[in-house]
């Protein structure tokens, strides 16, 4: 893939190790923060890991205009205020990866459940806020961000959802640049709303369990 890739909120523990996962894969990464700082000492600290990353950081703005292949990886409660001040700043064109969980512990509260949202999910209320002609593709919800950050394979499917069938293949090349990772069509965006729903369950298993990352398999598909 020939363009670079823009996590916005990559110094959190999600963007973090997606950008890892991308950056030994080969990609160019580049790490979004508010504050740009941080971005550069996330992107010196997968330096370290793997010295022919090609990876840089800088702010969310910054890399907004830089590239327009993005993820958004942060917390559901700083979703809506980011995504207006980023608007200017996207390119019409763009695809907007959301991995975005409404979680109850967002805004107090327990975090083995989701909220409600007005707009079906999280991944449509992305849709309602980025400029017309950015595409939003619902992913990564459901993989754990712990076993993202190590070394060994990523065993869980990624489904994708979308309404432009371009863009989700897009996202799912993207996905199986990662060891381990199986890319799933999920459809419609409007099936983002159950994404994030298993995403607080896995939580619950892993509370319950004492698990480090419960992942998802879809089991009986046709192999690729």
């Amino acid at each position: 893939m020939s363009r670079a890739i823009g996590v916005l909120g990559g110094t959190g523990p999600l963007g973090f190790g997606l950008a890892l996962r991308w950056a030994r894969a080969g990609e160019t990464v580049i790490i979004g923060s508010r504050d740009a700082g941080r971005a550069r000492e996330a992107a010196e600290r997968i330096q370290r890991v793997v010295p022919s990353a090609a990876v840089s950081g800088m702010t969310n703005d910054a890399t907004c205009q830089a590239t327009d292949l993005l993820a958004l990886t942060v917390p559901f409660d700083g979703q809506a205020s980011l995504l207006k001040q980023l608007k200017p700043a996207m390119k019409s064109g763009s695809i907007l990866i959301d991995a975005t969980v409404p979680l109850a512990a967002a805004v107090g509260g327990r975090a083995t459940r989701t909220l409600g949202i007005w707009q079906g999910s999280a991944a449509q209320q992305t849709a309602e806020l980025v400029p017309k002609g950015v595409t939003v593709v619902a992913a990564f919800q459901n993989v754990s961000a712990e076993i993202l950050k190590g070394d060994d394979p990523v065993e869980c499917d990624v489904i994708v959802c979308s309404d432009d069938a371009d863009a989700a293949k897009i996202v799912s090349a993207l996905a199986e640049k990662i060891p381990g990772v199986r890319a799933v069509d999920g459809g419609k965006l409007e099936t983002a709303r159950i994404l994030e729903q298993i995403t607080a369950l896995l939580i619950g298993f892993n509370i319950r369990f004492k698990a480090h990352g419960c992942g998802i398999r879809i089991t009986g598909l046709p192999v690729k």
